[in-house]
């Protein structure tokens, strides 16, 4: 038996991470708007505290997202909201920032720093800069392919984590670029949310067929993929390769369908790690995922097997 990655999903609400947990997730990843970017919902401190008894009370882990833009007006409020996390008992947080990282040494030096820049992390010597900073983890970029991942893990000095489910970011802008559209058209904002759910959409003049999810926050502008990265397939070859943290999406997808996402790693990261050597994918994992998959998204490899040039 060898030793199983962490299985980490995002939970959108109490009720999520309640469902999550119970499917099998060994970690979950929450936040606050204010310091998190493209979190699946937004967690008081409150709730917060509710998540890691719940979570702790399972023996799983809780880590909070800090990896927004901070602007100077949020430079005194970050260090508060770390030193609370820190006495409620996260066990970690994401970070872009180099001052979440100093706020962190100074108000809970105990936390994992798990460095996420990105599509910036694409090699094992900025893993490791950071890693000697005082990182333990590294989000890979999403635009690595396996190969890249796969060699990259031997020579970091750092956790290593990959997103193995779900959709992921294509663009982002500080600016309000759909408020801005609306009003360049005539039509000011009515009002309602241009948030996560009002379900809006990009669709280019050349592919028609495919729906770019896009909102807007306090963040800006984000711009989805118009599919869902599925690597369940090849979830060995991450796990044989020695990833450490294995990340399922949530972002924009009912509870039901995260919840059937989790099984099906939950049972392929067990089914492994008892017997790598008779270790075979079986389709009908994936039933219980094309059952509630969005017919209008595709299930895909992402960028696990496109050549890259960087």
């Amino acid at each position: 038996m060898i030793k199983k990655p962490e299985l980490l999903a995002t939970a959108a609400s109490l009720e999520e991470a309640a469902i999550l947990l119970n499917a099998g997730a060994d970690a979950l990843l929450i936040g606050d708007d204010r310091f998190g970017m493209r979190l699946a919902g937004h967690f008081s401190l409150e709730d917060t505290a509710a998540v890691i008894d719940m979570a702790h009370a399972q023996g799983c882990k809780v880590y909070s997202s800090l990896g927004g833009l901070m602007p100077n007006r949020l430079l005194d409020e970050l260090p508060i909201y770390v030193s609370a996390i820190g006495e409620l008992g996260i066990d970690g947080v994401e970070f872009g920032d180099p001052a979440v990282l100093a706020a962190v040494k100074q108000e809970a030096p105990g936390l994992k720093l798990h460095w996420n820049a990105e599509m910036t992390s694409t090699n094992y010597a900025t893993a490791n800069y950071w890693g000697r900073k005082g990182a333990s983890r590294v989000v890979l970029a999403r635009e690595l392919n396996m190969e890249e991942m796969t060699e990259m893990v031997p020579l970091l000095e750092v956790e290593a984590q990959v997103q193995v489910h779900g959709m992921t970011n294509i663009y982002h802008s500080k600016r309000k670029l759909v408020q801005s559209y609306m009003s360049h058209q005539g039509r000011p904002s009515d009002g309602g949310s241009l948030g996560k759910d009002r379900g809006l959409f990009l669709i280019e003049a050349e592919r028609q067929d495919e729906k770019f999810p896009i909102y807007e926050d306090e963040n800006g502008t984000h711009i989805m993929s118009s599919d869902d990265i599925c690597i369940l397939e090849d979830l060995h070859i991450l796990m044989e390769a020695g990833v450490q943290s294995l990340k399922i999406e949530g972002l924009l997808k009912p509870i039901a369908y995260n919840a059937a996402v989790v099984k099906a790693y939950r049972k392929a990261i067990d089914l492994y790690a008892a017997d790598p050597e008779s270790y075979a994918f079986q389709e009908e994992w994936l039933d219980g995922i094309k059952g509630l998959q969005d017919p209008e998204r595709e299930l895909s490899f992402g960028f696990f097997y496109k050549e890259q040039v960087f």
